[in-house]
């Protein structure tokens, strides 16, 4: 699939995102770019003793690469996203009863969303990759708010169980930080990163 937008950053290179998020896939088409969407499926197991920051960057990088056999005369975007609560990594729910009891612990709690974004040059055989955190105080909420909530859409392919920019923007209290990287993709920082590649170096 090909997203292709009119205005934007400039590149003399394609761009692949190695993901099915269609929130990722928004965000990058609000940059303005140009991209082919080509998903990347890969072990996504937690390693022993392996923190949250640690787990996004590998996997961000893990999927960027794997996919750079493929293209490689473009730049590709990886990115991830966990949530951690008291040191424990909340990823994307399993069923309806794993996803209640992340909720569960997340009310009326503090957590941290964790989103790395990798950007690969298969071409030069090397990237550069980030490490975003963005911390979230949520209210307290009832058990009959979560068990309307995973009767929707939302919870099911969402780091938490929850996406802040739908019905669950209501329990956040606080945010210190970027939304969007909770939503899944800092655009500040893959600008960032894709400014290494720019006309004038690519």
């Amino acid at each position: 699939m090909v997203v292709s937008t009119t205005e934007g950053v400039g590149m003399t290179k394609c761009i692949v995102l190695a993901s099915s998020s269609p929130r990722r896939r928004e965000l990058l088409a609000e940059m303005g770019l140009s991209f082919h969407i080509e998903p990347a499926n890969i072990d996504e197991s937690v390693r022993q003793v392996e923190s949250p920051h640690d787990l996004v960057r590998r996997l961000a990088t893990t999927k960027a690469v794997v996919k750079g056999t493929r293209y490689p005369r473009c730049l590709i975007v990886g990115a991830d996203t966990v949530v951690s609560y008291q040191g424990h990594i909340f990823g994307k729910p399993t069923s309806p009863e794993h996803a209640r009891e992340m909720l569960f612990q997340l009310s009326g709690q503090n957590h941290q969303v964790f989103t790395a974004v990798a950007v690969w040059n298969p071409s030069e055989g090397g990237g550069r990759v980030q490490v975003d955190r963005t911390d979230i105080e949520f209210v307290s909420f009832s058990r009959e708010e979560v068990e309307k909530y995973l009767h929707t859409d939302e919870p099911w392919d969402k780091a938490g169980a929850y996406a802040i920019q739908g019905y669950a923007r209501r329990w956040v209290k606080n945010i210190r930080g970027d939304v969007q990287t909770v939503i899944g993709l800092p655009t500040r920082v893959l600008t960032a990163l894709l400014s290494h590649w720019d006309k004038g170096r690519a």
